[in-house]
């Protein structure tokens, strides 16, 4: 693997710069996740929407965003009846449990089985191979719109992919933990060489950006989890296939280097990061998102302030007190009410920024 990254000084230099961007943004982004709020949610539900679309389309499906927001709102596992469905549903449960348990899962063997048997778990026609390496030679094509199909490269033969995955994962881990080359650098090479082997019958490009996700998050980049590398893909998918193609073409030779690689998955990061950061301040701009209860309460407050739970409680006759209570707690948390007193003698008013703006 070390010698696919045998780069130019040209390409060196460009890549620590990249580098260099993403991991300031990186602490930047840890300042700002440190108190979960409702903005940061909001983003992570777009994300893995966007990523389940994205992703499954990539390999040919036809599903939309908003068609795959229905399907995981109203799903029914019994009734998962076209392809599509259940490479969305697989697709998002891994997602789901990398998102809740990614500081648990190594990186091994026995949990990359698992995953690939959890993405193809609802597809009765992948049943036979799931969780399994490939017995028969497969090969890496690309989908374009209208259904052409192109063969991209060849993979590791079957009776070759144990092997070359032992290896892959020896060496990544070992780099990781021994902090012998940057992560970014690492989990650019690990996807590529997964990639490269193909190691399961199919799911090969889908669990390659989970696994990238996966890997993401374990080296503190969380900042994945709220934008959608899978959809940056999908918008420059010519160029994806491009670079590996053109890595590819000196597979298992001395000429095999992944420069071009890199700089393509460093460059789909960066633009994540210009995104989500213009999205955060978008969000942040318009002031803290407020379902309907919370703008009675508003509005009440604005009319009659100060007040008490119990003068809001009596107004709204509608909602629980515990749901009131909450409801001021987060209006407090989000600076736009203010309050004043303790225990029962507590009064809530709107903060003085509120005031002006009204």
């Amino acid at each position: 693997m070390d010698n696919k990254f045998q780069f130019d000084f040209r390409t060196t230099q460009e890549i620590i710069k990249k580098i260099g961007f993403i991991d300031s943004f990186k602490g930047k982004w840890k300042t700002i996740t440190r108190e979960e709020n409702i903005y940061l949610k909001e983003l992570k539900k777009i994300a893995t929407i966007q990523s389940i679309g994205s992703s499954t389309r990539i390999e040919g499906a036809t599903l939309s965003n908003e068609e795959v927001a229905t399907l995981i709102e109203n799903l029914e596992i019994n009734k998962l009846e076209t392809r599509d469905e259940q490479e969305a549903i697989g697709y998002y449960e891994v997602l789901e449990v990398i998102l809740g348990s990614y500081e648990d899962i190594e990186l091994k063997e026995s949990n990359i089985f698992n995953l690939h048997n959890l993405l193809l778990k609802f597809s009765g026609k992948d049943s036979s191979h799931r969780g399994k390496y490939k017995k028969l030679s497969n090969k890496v094509v690309a989908t374009y719109p209208g259904g052409e199909q192109r063969v991209i490269f060849n993979t590791t033969d079957p009776f070759l992919v144990p092997k070359e995955m032992e290896s892959l994962l020896v060496w990544y881990n070992r780099q990781i933990n021994e902090g012998i080359m940057h992560p970014l650098l690492c989990i650019g090479g690990f996807v590529y060489e997964f990639l490269s082997i193909h190691p399961f019958q199919d799911g090969n490009g889908r669990l390659s950006r989970l696994l990238t996700s996966l890997l993401m998050l374990q080296s503190e980049y969380d900042f994945i989890q709220y934008i959608s590398f899978e959809h940056q893909i999908e918008s420059t998918k010519k160029r994806y296939y491009q670079v590996l193609m053109d890595a590819q073409q000196h597979r298992g030779t001395e000429e095999e280097t992944i420069d071009q690689w890199v700089l393509y998955f460093l460059d789909c990061l960066e633009v994540l990061i210009k995104k989500l950061e213009k999205k955060y301040e978008t969000f942040n701009s318009i002031g803290p998102y407020l379902n309907s209860r919370q703008k009675e309460v508003v509005a009440f407050i604005t009319k009659a302030q100060p007040v008490k739970v119990g003068d809001i409680a009596r107004a709204l006759e509608g909602y629980t007190i515990h749901s009131i209570r909450k409801d001021l707690q987060y209006l407090y948390q989000e600076g736009v009410i203010d309050r004043l007193g303790k225990g029962k003698g507590v009064v809530y008013f709107l903060s003085p920024s509120e005031n002006e703006e009204n």
